[in-house]
């Protein structure tokens, strides 16, 4: 995961030296995403290649411990913009039950093999299943395009701080609005909204 998020925008503002990256992001990935192994919702393709990092319903992140994190590896100055922008983040969460998806990621040398796709619409049967909505954010813009393609809706894209912009992204389900789409990796259509 530290690999996969080395160039994304998000991630780097948030360390953009990179040796603070290296020795920091490592927590940060345990810190949003840890939770996903206790729960069996960590999902893996290739070689470790790629990584998708589920929470199921009413399972969090550690907010306090994400708090104590970054006041102890971001400067003062930065801490106030970059909690301001947590909040921003955290206000875009459906308040009803739902999959949350704090992290996906593929080594940049295997992009565009359709890893992140697969990643996707596996956790995604799960969430159809459950008759539960799915949630990301992208941080990055290039990955919005193709979340639209798995079913996932991304609203207008906010400014978080400075910092470039993000878009909230949410998935409904076929019993609530009917809607097919193909799926890249196979060619079958798929229900999906």
């Amino acid at each position: 995961m530290v690999l996969a998020f080395s160039a994304d925008p998000a991630a780097r503002w948030l360390y953009p030296d990179p040796h603070q990256y290296a020795v920091n992001f490592p927590s940060i990935v345990r810190i949003f995403g840890g939770k996903a192994f206790e729960q069996g919702s960590a999902y893996s393709i290739g070689d470790f290649s790629g990584a998708a990092l589920w929470l199921p319903p009413d399972v969090h992140p550690d907010d306090e411990t994400l708090v104590g994190l970054i006041q102890q590896t971001v400067s003062n100055e930065r801490q106030e913009e970059i909690f301001a922008a947590l909040e921003q983040m955290g206000s875009y969460h459906p308040s009803e039950p739902h999959w949350y998806l704090p992290l996906i990621g593929v080594d940049p040398a295997l992009h565009g093999k359709g890893y992140g796709s697969a990643l996707m619409e596996h956790a995604l049967i799960q969430c159809d299943r459950d008759q539960k909505l799915a949630y990301l954010e992208s941080s990055n813009p290039k990955n919005i395009t193709s979340m639209n393609g798995t079913g996932l809706s991304c609203s207008v894209q906010s400014r978080l701080g400075h910092h470039r912009p993000f878009a909230p992204c949410c998935a409904n389900h076929t019993w609530e609005r009917g809607c097919s789409w193909v799926n890249p990796l196979t060619g079958s259509l798929a229900n999906r909204c």
